[in-house]
C-alpha cells in the first residue's frame, strides 16, 4: 500500500513538472488557432518539450507500478495531487500568488475524488469486454471529446483550455481502458496474438489524439484551467468505463450512495471556487499574467489611433500659434503624415513581437 501510494504520488509530480515545460515551450508558438497542426511541429523543436515528454513516459512506468502494488481506488486519488505540486511549483518558481480560494478549492478537489474512490471502491469486474461494449464505449468517447473540442474554439481563454482539457482527460481514460484490455491480450496470447487484434492501433490512435489536444489545452488558456478539468474528468470517466465496460461494481445501498453524492458536490464546489480564482481565469493580475515564461508576456500594442490624434494635436497648436498659411501647410502634411504612418508603427511592433517570440 505505502509504495503504491508512493510511486502515485512520483507520477503526480512528474505530470505537473511535465505540463509546466510543456506549456512553457508552447507559448511562443506562432498559429493560427491552438487545434493547428504547425503547433506539434513548434513543440518537437523546443527541448523544454520534449524534456516534459520525457517526464510524461516516467510518469506512464510510475503510475503502471503504481497499479501493480496497489487498488486502483488507492492510486486515482492520488494522482490527484498533481494539482498540489502544480499549484507548489507556480508558487515557489513562477512566483504566483495563491490565496485561501485556491487552497480550498483544491482541497475539496483532492479531497471529494479520495471520499468517492475510497466509497465507491471498484471491484474488478470481466477482463475482457465484448465488441457491443467496446463499439459504444467508443462512439461516446469520440462523440463527447469531438464535442468538447468544438466548444474549445469559442469563448474566453479560460473556457477553451478547460474544455480541452477535458477532452483529452476523456480520450486518456478511454486509452488507459485499452491498455487495460492489452495486458489481457499479452497473458493469454503473446506478442504475436497481440496485433492480430485491432486494440494496439486503437491505443495508437487514442493517445496520438489525447496528447495532440493535451497540448492544445496548454497553449489555449492558462495551465491550471487545462489541468483542474483533466484531473477532474479522467477518474471518473474510468470509472463510468470500468463499470459499463468491464463490469466493475460500486458498493451500493443509501449511506455509500449518500456519501458519492456528497463527495461529488465537495468537489463541483472546488471546481466553481478554483473557475473563479485569477489563476484559472487568468485575469485580475498583470496582464499577460497566464504566461509562465517571462519574456513571452505579451507587450501593450502600440495605439495607432492615439499617435495620428496626437499628431493632429500638435499640428492644431502649431497653426495657433504661428497664424501663417505656410504653417497650416506645414501641420496639415505632419499630421497626413502621422497618420499615415501610425498604423505602419503599429504593424512594425507586431511584426518585432513576432520576430522575438519565433527567436525564444
Amino acid at each position: 500500500m505505502a509504495v503504491a501510494v508512493l510511486l502515485a504520488a512520483g507520477a503526480a509530480f512528474l505530470t505537473a513538472l511535465s505540463v509546466v515545460l510543456q506549456r512553457v515551450a508552447l507559448e511562443s508558438a506562432q498559429v493560427p488557432h491552438s487545434l493547428h497542426p504547425r503547433l506539434m511541429i513548434h513543440a518537437l523543436r523546443k527541448r523544454s518539450w520534449l524534456t516534459g515528454f520525457a517526464l510524461m513516459i516516467g510518469t506512464f512506468v510510475l503510475q503502471a507500478s503504481a497499479l501493480r502494488f496497489g487498488q486502483l481506488n488507492v492510486v486515482q486519488p492520488v494522482l490527484t495531487t498533481e494539482l498540489i505540486f502544480l499549484v507548489t511549483i507556480l508558487v515557489v518558481v513562477f512566483h504566483r500568488k495563491v490565496g485561501w480560494r485556491e487552497l480550498a478549492g483544491i482541497v475539496a478537489i483532492v479531497g471529494g475524488l479520495a471520499a468517492f474512490f475510497a466509497c465507491a471502491s471498484p471491484a474488478a469486474g470481466i477482463g475482457q469486454p465484448d465488441g457491443a461494449a467496446w463499439l459504444t464505449v467508443s462512439g461516446v468517447t469520440a462523440a463527447s471529446s469531438i464535442g468538447l473540442v468544438l466548444a474549445g474554439r469559442i469563448g474566453p481563454r479560460w473556457w477553451r483550455a478547460a474544455a480541452l482539457g477535458a477532452a483529452s482527460a476523456i480520450l486518456f481514460a478511454y486509452n488507459a481502458a485499452l491498455t487495460k484490455t492489452l495486458t489481457s491480450l499479452l497473458r493469454t496470447g503473446g506478442w504475436a496474438h497481440l496485433f492480430a487484434n485491432w486494440d494496439p492501433y486503437l491505443i495508437a490512435v487514442s493517445g496520438g489524439a489525447g496528447l495532440f489536444v493535451l497540448q492544445s489545452a496548454l497553449h489555449a488558456g492558462p495551465i491550471t484551467a487545462s489541468r483542474t478539468a483533466n484531473v477532474t474528468i479522467n477518474p471518473l470517466v474510468s470509472i463510468l468505463i470500468g463499470v459499463f465496460a468491464f463490469g466493475e461494481q460500486l458498493r451500493s445501498g443509501p449511506m455509500f450512495i449518500g456519501i458519492d453524492v456528497l463527495a461529488m458536490a465537495v468537489m463541483c464546489a472546488g471546481v466553481v471556487m478554483l473557475v473563479r480564482s485569477p489563476l484559472i481565469a487568468g485575469i485580475g493580475g498583470p496582464a499577460g499574467d497566464e504566461y509562465l515564461g517571462a519574456a513571452r508576456r505579451p507587450r501593450k500594442p502600440v495605439n495607432a489611433m492615439a499617435m495620428a490624434a496626437a499628431s493632429a494635436t500638435a499640428a492644431a497648436a502649431t497653426v495657433s500659434a504661428g497664424g501663417s498659411a505656410t504653417a497650416a501647410t506645414t501641420a496639415a502634411a505632419a499630421a497626413a503624415a502621422a497618420a499615415a504612418a501610425a498604423p505602419l508603427a503599429g504593424q512594425a511592433a507586431a511584426d518585432a513581437e513576432a520576430r522575438r517570440r519565433r527567436l525564444a
